[in-house]
């Protein structure tokens, strides 16, 4: 998952990974940003009710890429933005994604996040819900604090936009009858919004005019579908180890994901009949990972997915390029670019 930012972590050194080098380049960029997000988001972690902090230990020592909060910081240096309000808000985009993640975890009944135990699994489900909602809790505080109408619009609105999403995806979950436009529709609302909302706010806080706070947009909600799409390739084509989690959860939880649209579109009959008896009707064996993975394979729906994600790569950094030319801007796109090649 991409947790919590890690404390005591330099930023520059977070990741080693050659394809995460984008990320990394744009950490070391934005390091002291970095840092002070890292204190601000650590001091309203802090809570007399023991529960709360140990949760947020738990989080912290999962790590993760830190992208949500690193757009934030980037869109607001690219527009030229010389203060300190973009650190409260990349520490706010912060909490609403890992808050997300605290309740998603539950829904999925997921047991590893990053290849650690998922906080549900450590500490229950009653535990997670409701330190989600304490960091929600926190993120409307930071949003208020800011004092920006816009910036509480754009970011409320992320967060109504991303439990739509989840909505959506629990009701499509078992429905081999969901189209692609449908499916965009679920990972608009639940990756892509606040993907949107964390480089939107950032050209809000430099005070730029709506053509450039809307191709900020347009990127980040670009780069979020991109990202959502990999990760739905990831979940069948990985290596658990590099992964992070178990391969296969999607297809176990009966997730409708695109690899598995590609394949049942272009499947013959029982090749149809296989994905509504372990996606529709829940009915799984132990072999039937291995079938579901062969099907994949055949049909090339992860190549399929991964051009789908490059294609979504292509606009975030059409985009951007709407803006002035930047060594940040080259980053940003460069990130583009990771969210399609990346491994985890």
């Amino acid at each position: 998952m991409d947790g919590l930012l890690t404390s005591g972590q330099d930023a520059g050194t977070a990741r080693t990974r050659p394809e995460e080098d984008a990320l990394h380049r744009l950490a070391v960029v934005l390091q002291d940003d970095l840092t002070e997000t890292n204190r601000t988001i650590l001091a309203r972690m802090a809570s007399d009710v023991e529960l709360i902090p140990q949760l947020a230990a738990h989080l912290i020592a999962a790590g993760g890429k830190r992208l949500r909060p690193l757009l934030t910081l980037a869109a607001a240096r690219l527009c030229g933005y010389r203060g300190d309000r973009h650190i409260h808000l990349a520490a706010c985009v912060e909490f609403i994604h890992t808050a997300t993640l605290l309740h998603d975890d539950v829904v999925d009944e997921s047991g590893l996040r990053r290849g650690l135990a998922s906080a549900n699994a450590v500490f229950g489900n009653k535990a997670s819900v409701l330190v989600g909602d304490f960091l929600f809790a926190r993120a409307f505080e930071l949003m208020v604090e800011d004092g920006s109408l816009d910036v509480l619009r754009i970011l409320c609105n992320a967060s109504a936009t991303i439990a739509e999403g989840e909505v959506l995806q629990l009701t499509t979950q078992n429905d081999l009858s969901t189209d692609i436009p449908r499916y965009f529709k679920v990972i608009e609302g639940k990756t892509a919004a606040l993907f949107a909302a964390a480089c939107e706010v950032g050209g809000v806080v430099a005070d730029r005019d709506s053509a450039v706070c809307g191709a900020l947009a347009g990127y980040g909600a670009a780069l979020g579908m991109a990202f959502q799409l990999v990760d739905d390739a990831l979940d069948y084509a990985a290596d658990q180890n590099e992964l992070g989690k178990t391969v296969g959860d999607d297809f176990r939880e009966g997730k409708l994901t695109y690899p598995v649209l590609v394949a049942y579109a272009a499947g013959d009959g029982p090749e149809r009949a296989f994905w509504r008896r372990t996606i529709e009707d829940g009915e799984q064996t132990e072999t039937d990972l291995a079938t579901a993975l062969d099907l994949i394979r055949r049909h090339d729906a992860i190549g399929q997915t991964i051009r789908e994600a490059d294609a979504f790569a292509r606009k975030a950094k059409d985009a951007l390029a709407t803006l002035p030319d930047d060594p940040l801007r080259a980053l940003m796109m460069e990130a583009a670019d990771y969210a399609v090649s990346r491994h985890r």
